[in-house]
C-alpha cells in the first residue's frame, strides 16, 4: 500500500517514480540500439540493405540519408538536455518507421510474415513509448 502512495504522491507532484524512470531508459535504449544498428547497416549497406531499398524503387543513395538520419536523431534523443532538439528527433524517428512501413506495404513489399512492415512499426511504437515515458527535464 504504500508503494501505491509513493507512486501517486511522485505523479502528483510531478516528479518521475523509480519504475517510470527504469521504464525510460529501457525502452530508450532498446529504441537507441535498434536505430543505431539500422542506421549503421545502412551506411554500411550490410544485411541486404540494398535490396531492401531498390526492391521498393528507392534509389540506393538513400541509406546514406537515412543511416546518417538515424545517427544524429540516436544522438539527439540520448545526450543531455536540448529538450527541443529531442522532440523534433522523436517525430523524425516516428515518420521514418511509418513512413518505411507505408512505403513497403504500397510496394507490396512485406518481407518474410510481414516483417518488413512489423519492424519498423515496433521501432515506431518503441520511439513513441520512449516520448511519452522521458522525465521532466527532458520536456520543453
Amino acid at each position: 500500500m504504500r508503494t501505491m502512495n509513493v507512486t501517486a504522491n511522485a505523479v502528483r507532484s510531478g516528479t518521475q517514480s523509480r519504475v517510470q524512470t527504469i521504464a525510460y531508459w529501457t525502452v530508450t535504449l532498446l529504441l537507441a540500439i535498434s536505430i543505431t544498428l539500422s542506421g549503421i547497416g545502412q551506411l554500411m549497406r550490410l544485411g541486404g540493405n540494398d535490396e531492401l531499398v531498390t526492391d521498393i524503387g528507392f534509389p540506393l543513395y538513400i541509406t546514406n540519408i537515412l543511416g546518417t538520419w538515424k545517427l544524429l536523431g540516436v544522438l539527439a534523443i540520448i545526450a543531455p538536455g536540448f529538450p527541443r532538439l529531442k522532440e523534433w528527433a522523436h517525430a523524425g524517428i516516428f515518420f521514418l518507421m511509418t513512413g518505411a512501413a507505408f512505403s513497403h506495404a504500397l510496394a507490396d513489399d512485406y518481407g518474410d510474415y510481414g516483417f518488413n512492415l512489423i519492424l519498423p512499426l515496433f521501432y515506431a511504437a518503441l520511439n513513441i513509448a520512449s516520448w511519452a515515458l522521458r522525465p521532466k527535464n527532458r520536456k520543453f
